[in-house]
């Protein structure tokens, strides 16, 4: 295993989607190594899962398994948090108390409460906290970020962000689809927590900006659906500048159709998740540009997280162990007491909390009739 981070992770069995994700995105760069888990709620599958998946360290909850890798000397390094929403706090809680480094799916939790206690968790812990807000990976992402943060575009005025799905425009009936519109489970936010909560946060990321408040309109078309499948939402971000998110798993002929657009005094940029290597730039009163990632144009920033030449595609899996890549360097850092070199970026426990914040205000202000609601800062 040589230096390797020893992970644990904690669901993710064998039929998890995410799971799988998490798991080939700590592969790719073979920084990790997969030695303990609790992977479902049962102990009887999570045992299956581990010999299915040859996990040597199988336990039967979370809590149990904190309490024993803490004691070995071999013991995991980080932990990866990939259940259901309800279960982020409690889990990533007992990992941080004990000085092992979580990486956890987002949202950060179910609740705004639990959000605030996992922060201040995480600030009491050595332990660092790293956030899978995996679209913050993609080269041309971590491009568009920098030409903002340059100037490029002059001072922002507009930022247009989108995310919408078609899989829930019917009622489902299957593992992925019951836990995201169960309110005890997800949270009381539907589409805006599952997919709305990565708009946002790549507006924030992209920008730099921060959002001071929203109106927002939340619809559930599904009968007898009890979260929301769509959002309108609008938002002020402090400095002036203005922005407008939707997020709806209820867009036929949309699969995974993450896109934002951002607005300056001096141009604009466009980039499409489904379309991820490509990022247009049109100064304003010029043609439009098109930079290719890895490609003429494209800077430092994104070069240190693309793999290979420019025409051969990256993406969704690859931005994923992106995140996990910036982890690995700041965990191997921390073995030795040092910080890790600047370039080093990842989402943290603060970037999940304002996350939810964004969820509580969708939520208190379309109950409000859209009304324009502060987030909890």
């Amino acid at each position: 295993m040589g230096d390797r981070i020893r992970l644990g992770m904690v669901g993710g069995g064998n039929d998890a989607f995410i799971g799988a994700v998490h798991r080939i995105a700590a592969r790719i760069d073979d920084k990790y190594e997969l030695v303990a888990g609790a992977l479902s709620s049962t102990p009887k599958k999570s045992r299956a899962s581990g010999e299915a998946l040859g996990v040597p360290r199988i336990y039967d909850d979370f809590k149990q398994m904190a309490i024993r890798e803490a004691r070995r000397k071999d013991g995991i390094e980080a932990v990866s948090i990939v259940t259901p929403n309800h279960v982020h706090f409690a889990a990533a809680r007992e990992f941080l108390k004990r000085g092992i480094h979580v990486i956890c799916d987002k949202p950060l939790t179910s609740t705004l409460s639990d959000a605030k206690k996992l922060v201040k968790a995480a600030e009491a812990s050595d332990a660092l906290f790293v956030l899978t807000h995996n679209y913050t990976g993609y080269p041309m992402v971590r491009q568009a970020r920098e030409m903002v943060a340059n100037g490029d575009l002059g001072a922002i005025r507009v930022v247009q962000v989108e995310y919408p799905q078609d899989w829930l425009s019917v009622e489902q009936d299957f593992k992925q689809a019951n836990w995201r519109t169960d309110p005890n489970q997800s949270g009381a936010g539907g589409s805006t927590g599952d997919i709305g909560t990565h708009a946002f946060n790549l507006a924030c990321f992209v920008t730099g900006l921060e959002v001071d408040s929203l109106s927002a309109d939340l619809q559930a078309f599904v009968p007898r659906r009890l979260v929301d499948d769509n959002a309108h939402v609008m938002l002020r971000f402090a400095g002036g500048a203005r922005g407008m998110l939707w997020s709806s798993q209820v867009a036929p002929g949309n699969e995974n159709a993450l896109r934002i657009r951002v607005y300056g005094e001096k141009g604009g940029l466009e980039w499409a998740q489904e379309d991820p290597n490509y990022l247009w730039f049109t100064p304003f009163g010029e043609p439009k540009r098109l930079i290719t990632r890895n490609g003429a144009g494209a800077g430092e920033t994104a070069a240190r997280v693309s793999r290979v030449p420019p025409g051969h595609p990256e993406g969704y899996l690859e931005g994923f162990a992106n995140i996990y890549s910036e982890a690995a360097e700041a965990i191997i850092a921390a073995r030795s007491g040092k910080a890790p070199s600047g370039a080093v970026l990842y989402p943290t426990v603060m970037d999940g909390l304002k996350g939810v914040q964004f969820v509580s205000a969708c939520v208190k202000s379309s109950a409000r009739d859209a009304a324009w609601v502060k987030l909890d800062h």
